[in-house]
């Protein structure tokens, strides 16, 4: 129930009900500001620090000064998901350029505004992960990097959201991009990748896939499992003769994919290398990250 959601907002925790923010800020105004999305598991907060990196390096890149130190980040996102009473949870940091006037100018602007939500979330249902997923490549191209670099994860997300509408059109879950060359590049808020012939395949960040800490993540549990991973550009024909295609995100975990515009993707089911790395991340999900509980990070350190 929304009276028992605490809200994170700019120094204090507010009811969700009571969590409001000024027309004038820019975040609302023009999308000035980054984000992160992260996931708690069992009461881990999974890669926490991996997250927090990249939205100081996000912030970093636009001139953006976030009021709290990395430190106090981190205790501020564990205490919203304690407060909350959560162990499993999606937790969302926002940090906006703040309140300022109508013209374009940061310099207008005061602190930047600060905002921790957390809540439970699935992103799909929960049968989709046992038959997988089937999607469409879409006519909206992925933004080019030398314009906004996919590094960069900004509150404009007006590009995967028109994805993510021409996936809605289609009547699918989601999506694939291409980059202005034809290049796969990701979904509308997942990365991708192949398998052929057990070689790992995912597209590098300069075709305009953000390098996802999902991502990072399973390349890292693919090397130790003794895959060959290859971070290189390839086609919608790639996807369409893979022996299988699964998606990786913080909200959408790992998820195989079983059709693309149609074409089925081996015999059509989730295939057992998706099956055998989905396994390993879940492994390490409760582990790898912050303990927010301290008994429990007692009894494990």
């Amino acid at each position: 129930m929304e009276d028992d959601q605490w809200i994170f907002l700019s120094g204090e925790f507010v009811q969700k009900n009571e969590a409001k923010i000024s027309v004038y800020d820019h975040g609302f105004l023009y999308g000035d500001g980054v984000f992160e999305g992260i996931r708690a598991y069992n009461g881990n907060i999974y890669r926490l620090n991996e997250h927090l990196v990249r939205l100081y390096e996000s912030a970093k890149s636009i001139m953006l000064d976030i009021p709290y130190d990395f430190e106090n980040m981190k205790e501020l996102i564990a205490e919203t998901v304690r407060k909350n009473g959560l162990r499993d949870a999606y937790v969302r940091v926002v940090v906006s350029r703040g309140v300022g006037n109508l013209g374009l100018d940061p310099k207008s602007c005061g602190t930047a505004q600060v905002v921790v939500i957390a809540e439970e979330l699935a992103l799909f249902p929960k049968e989709l992960y046992e038959t997988g997923l089937e999607i469409v490549s879409v006519a909206t191209r992925r933004n080019r990097p030398d314009v906004l670099s996919p590094k960069v994860k900004s509150l404009n997300y007006l590009n995967n959201i028109l994805v993510k509408m021409e996936a809605n059109l289609a009547n699918v879950p989601e999506a694939l991009m291409m980059n202005n060359e034809g290049y796969v590049a990701e979904g509308s808020g997942d990365n991708i990748f192949l398998v052929k012939d057990k070689v790992l395949y995912t597209p590098p960040g300069y075709v305009g896939a953000l390098e996802g800490i999902t991502r990072e993540a399973i390349i890292e549990i693919a090397e130790e499992e003794g895959y060959t991973i290859k971070e290189e550009p390839f086609t919608r024909h790639d996807v369409y003769v893979a022996d299988e295609v699964f998606l990786t995100g913080t909200a959408a975990e790992v998820i195989a994919v079983v059709k693309v515009d149609g074409r089925v993707i081996n015999d059509g089911m989730p295939g057992p290398e998706t099956a055998y790395i989905t396994r390993c991340f879940r492994e390490k999900v409760a582990t790898d990250g912050m303990q927010i509980y301290a008994q429990e990070a007692e009894i494990g350190g």
